[in-house]
């Protein structure tokens, strides 16, 4: 933000939605709890998903403590071919339903999309949602995508909220109906008070009664806690509801079609309990419901045949989530394949864009899918047909080492799915490696060819991807990412129980460690496990041994050097906030990008994105962001554009739109035309008063220096105020000689206001930062200091001009839009008494410009709030100024 953002005053305009939560604070003790679960929110979360899923298995354990591993897999390979064809057909059909949601949806907010665009959204969406749920969750597909087909954030947030409406309100609706209509009794050993499921159901349709009615008479938002929404017509929100009913009905008939014969239940009342499963999988926060969704409908149907239960569950996990992965990855790698070969049909054309868009997200996901598959399969007995095969062909010790090697192979990749996430090249490569091995390792240690089938097209997915893996980081964090922690316990105790489960009739001794034979799975299986454990133990211990990185302090002169020559090669001219002295520095591992940040409270708050050279961007970045984990505060980027939105959305952030900036293209730049009538009147009058205009060279700047500070002083003093910084510049002798200087003067031929110029990279922008004039100067001399900067600039062959930004100005107000959007459009039409939110707006306007927005990108939820109250603290120069204020 330059300092044209507030003409009249020295100090950037503070929103008062920022600038309210940090002065109307609660007492002490309720602001130290607040802020300890605002810090802890994820941890508590994340602890909760753990207990609830080893909760889950060990409960499994004891439901099918008298069941044999040899059993099941007999009653898997058994499963009737009707069966699984049905069961393929329904699943096929709920992903051709699911569709509805994102269709409905966006034909709901007015954005016009093709139904093959929809669809490929809606398939990829939930066919990494269902299978890895929030910890590698295809949110950031669906935010990338529809975000490269021109739906703004405001749209995306607002088709988020109602497709997360239609889905609970089917869920509800569906399970409401059934629960009142088809009874399951709930099992005494429960200790619940309910004996059935009446009681509940008449809570569920209650609730949805009451929704539809507000969707009748509501024609305002909903306002809770800091969510915004407008519930959408009562036409629409039928039409949603009996989507999502739909679509637990098809979910619903892909499992009971499968299972045992012996099953004396009907379809509905199959249903209401499968119903109750997803709703306990959804509070659990386990990705997937996985050993919750098994352990409900496990306790609610006692069937005579567990072993044919067990086997149907397995089965559905297969049909229902692993499959739709696997054909995810493989519409990725092949698009991506036809990409690089230059052979892409009409539709493959549309096939490979949105690809190069989403490829390195699925993909990673998938390597994490991959690393568990190959742990699950070493800790499985081998196939007795298979395994008698290989014994004719591959002796004893090369199976045995494939075995372990196998193992792992699917640890490591649990951990390289961490450093693909992070976009580490040396990540790409291993993973490649381990990919190509895991082929052979798979084929060898029991052809499992399903396995090596999924690897290969893995594989064939990542190679295409090299560029998007850029970053020369290290493998190693010094700080573990909560997420992927909490993905490799879950991931290690599911591995635990299934060798527990699988071999629980098996005598366990110490000389079982060392018996090698083809048909010994159960020692084969502890030592993969014990492999895998060691593996994942090595890179958490190493990861944590590395020091911790040093907060960096404020840059020292040389640091100062090499970041003046990173700012000549940025194009963006907020670069040249970085040579202030206030900032400190992280930089991409080549040193070509570097992003300027400061702290606040428990927050590292960014100025723009970052700058330099465009290639290593990203990197820089990627580095703030890992940094912040590392000392533990939590990174917030501020002002940054909407073309490098897709960066933050890949690193977990949420983000807001604060405003937009204006920028005046100078290619043709003229005070002709209505729209610029009151300039040429400005122009005229300020040249009939004598003012003159020049550009002083940054080598003469010296000379006029003394004078400069007086006009300064003069400016300061006028507005009672003092000098700020951070977002904007203030009078520094060794800064402003940096620059060329643009400078009025009166008839007399005395200095009377100037600014200094802030050039970006091959001519692209031109700015200026910190502007002042003496009180009694001429009505409008800084307009046409403006005026006559931008005839300069287009003499020199600048492209734009920036003006800066208007705060909370282009936000969508739409009652559909989130609750920041409502509060800032409500501050931006009736707080001209706080500030000059629609003056700044119509000033800048004379000038006609192309406006852009700019939004904050930082950790959401309860955190939002405290982050907010940190920027505005930062920007205003501290906590003094800010009560001041």
């Amino acid at each position: 933000m330059t300092q044209f953002d507030r003409p009249s005053q020295e100090e950037e305009p503070i929103p008062p939605a920022l600038a309210h939560d940090a002065i109307d604070l609660p007492d002490e003790s309720r602001a130290t709890w607040f802020s300890w679960l605002t810090q802890h929110y994820h941890t508590l979360l994340n602890i909760l998903t753990v207990v609830m899923f080893g909760g889950a298995l060990w409960l499994l354990h004891y439901e099918f403590r008298n069941l044999h591993a040899h059993d099941v897999a007999e009653s898997f390979e058994t499963l009737p071919w009707q069966a699984v064809v049905l069961s393929l057909f329904f699943t096929v059909l709920n992903y051709a339903v699911m569709i509805g949601y994102d269709w409905l949806a966006v034909n709901l907010i007015d954005h016009v999309l093709k139904l093959r665009q929809v669809a490929i959204v809606s398939f990829l969406y939930y066919s990494f949602s269902n299978t890895l749920g929030s910890v590698f969750g295809g949110t950031p597909i669906r935010v990338r995508l529809y975000a490269s087909w021109g739906m703004t954030s405001p749209e995306i947030v607002r088709m988020i909220l109602l497709i997360a409406a239609a889905f609970w309100m089917g869920l509800f609706t569906l399970g409401g109906t059934l629960f009142l209509f088809t009874p399951f009794d709930i099992p005494a050993r429960f200790n619940l008070p309910l004996t059935t499921s009446r009681p509940l159901g008449a809570i569920l349709l209650s609730m949805v009664g009451l929704f539809f009615v507000v969707c009748w008479v509501r024609q305002r938002p909903l306002h809770w806690m800091k969510i915004n929404f407008q519930p959408p017509p009562l036409r629409i929100a039928l039409a949603q509801t009996l989507v999502s009913a739909t679509d637990f009905m098809c979910a619903s008939a892909a499992l009971y079609v499968l299972l045992p014969k012996d099953a004396q239940i009907s379809f509905l009342p199959f249903t209401a309990i499968f119903i109750l499963a997803i709703i306990v999988s959804l509070v659990s926060h386990v990705p997937g419901g996985l050993g919750v969704l098994e352990l409900v409908v496990v306790t609610m149907l006692p069937f005579s045949d567990s072993h044919g239960l067990l086997a149907s569950l397995l089965a559905y996990r297969v049909i229902y989530y692993l499959l739709p992965l696997t054909v995810g990855l493989c519409i990725v790698g092949v698009a991506t394949f036809r990409q690089h070969a230059g052979k892409a049909t009409a539709v493959g054309k549309e096939v490979v864009r949105w690809t190069s868009v989403i490829g390195p997200s699925v993909v990673t996901g998938g390597v994490f899918v991959a690393g568990l598959i190959l742990l699950i399969s070493g800790s499985l007995p081998a196939e007795k047909g298979r395994m008698a095969l290989l014994r004719e062909f591959l002796p004893l010790p090369v199976v045995e080492v494939s075995h372990l090697l196998g193992s792992v192979i699917g640890a490591l990749l649990l951990v390289l799915a961490r450093g693909l996430q992070r976009r580490i090249d040396a990540a790409w490569l291993i993973t490649c490696i381990l990919l190509g091995c895991g082929v052979l390792v798979t084929l060898a240690k029991g052809f499992d060819y399903e396995e090596a089938i999924v690897l290969f097209v893995l594989l064939l997915a990542l190679l295409p991807c090299r560029s998007h893996f850029f970053r020369k980081g290290q493998l190693l964090s010094p700080n573990l990412s909560p997420t992927w922690l909490l993905a490799v316990v879950l991931s290690l105790g599911l591995i635990f129980w299934i060798v527990m489960f699988a071999y629980r009739h098996v005598e366990y001794n110490n000389d079982l460690w060392w018996e090698f034979a083809y048909r010994r799975d159960a020692p084969r299986s502890l030592r993969a496990l014990l492999a895998a454990a060691v593996t994942i133990t090595v890179f958490a211990v190493a990861s944590l041994l590395r020091p911790k990185p040093i907060t960096p302090t404020l840059a020292t002169d040389e640091e100062l050097a090499e970041v003046a020559d990173l700012v000549t090669k940025s194009e963006a001219t907020h670069a040249h906030l970085a040579l202030l002295g206030d900032k400190r520095f992280v930089f991409s591992h080549d040193r070509q990008a570097a992003v300027m940040f400061g702290c606040q409270g428990n927050c590292w708050i960014t100025m723009g994105d970052p700058f330099g050279q465009a290639a290593s961007m990203d990197d820089a970045a990627w580095n703030f962001r890992e940094a912040c984990d590392a000392a533990g505060t939590w990174p917030v980027f501020y002002q940054v554009s909407q073309a490098s939105l897709s960066r933050y959305v890949e690193m977990g952030l949420t983000l807001i739109k604060l405003g937009e900036e204006a920028r005046v293209s100078l290619v043709d730049f003229s005070l002709e035309g209505s729209q610029r009538r009151g300039l040429r009147h400005t122009d005229k009058k300020c040249q009939e008063a004598g003012l003159t205009f020049e550009v002083v060279p940054q080598a003469d700047v010296a000379e006029i220096m003394p004078r400069m500070k007086e006009i300064s002083d003069a400016w300061l003093g006028d507005k009672s105020t003092g000098e700020k910084g951070f977002s904007l510049g203030f009078f520094r002798e060794e800064y402003l000689s940096r620059y060329d200087i643009a400078l009025v003067r009166d008839a007399q031929g005395t200095a009377i206001a100037f600014a200094n110029i802030w050039r970006g990279a091959d001519k692209q922008e031109l700015s200026l930062d910190l502007m002042r004039y003496v009180p009694d100067a001429q009505r409008n001399v800084m307009e046409y200091l403006f005026i006559e900067l931008m005839r300069y600039g287009h003499q020199q062959g600048y492209q734009w001009f920036n003006l800066g930004m208007a705060p909370l100005s282009g936000i969508d107000a739409n009652r559909l839009g989130p609750l920041w959007n409502r509060v800032c459009s409500v501050v931006y039409q009736h707080g001209e008494h706080f500030y000059n939110f629609q003056g700044l707006r119509n000033y800048k306007d004379k000038f006609d410009p192309v406006w852009s927005p700019k939004y904050l990108a930082s950790p959401g939820g309860i955190a939002l709030p405290q982050v907010l109250a940190n920027v505005s603290t930062l920007i205003s120069g501290g906590v003094g100024k800010l009560l001041h204020r």
